[in-house]
């Protein structure tokens, strides 16, 4: 099964928790072990797994990317989002999921991620689940 979550994002740079949208996608698919497949066809944008329990670990590692990749720099790419492509490359474009018992099979305070770096946009994660 393979499906698109939409996502609207506000910020230029902005953590959007899609972890429930990629849940209701294995729900709908009445899978119950198997491999879920997150990609983000995005050159500006990513995707990641952390803590989603304290949003202040998003911000900092905002805060963090932005420190070490700032928005203007020296940069040959003319159109002003060279920072998002660096971004988007640290923070990958896909993440590979395990399903067990029709979870995710993430810890405890583990949430995944989009990650905008050049918004706000409209964007889309595309998720893929296959069975064991």
């Amino acid at each position: 099964m393979v499906k698109n979550i939409n996502i609207k994002t506000k910020s230029r740079n902005e953590f959007v928790d899609i972890t429930s949208d990629i849940q209701a996608v294995i729900d709908e698919s009445g899978i119950r072990n198997g491999v879920c497949y997150v990609y983000v066809p995005h050159t500006t944008a990513g995707v990641t797994i952390n803590e989603g329990a304290d949003p202040s670990v998003a911000r900092d590692i905002q805060n963090t990317l932005s420190k070490l990749i700032p928005h203007s720099g020296h940069y040959l790419h003319t159109e002003g989002n060279s920072d998002a492509h660096i971004k988007s490359t640290i923070a990958g474009s896909s993440q590979v999921i395990v399903i067990d018992e029709g979870k995710l099979l993430l810890g405890t305070w583990q949430s995944v991620f989009f990650c905008e770096f050049d918004g706000p946009r409209h964007r889309r994660a595309t998720v893929k689940i296959m069975k064991d």
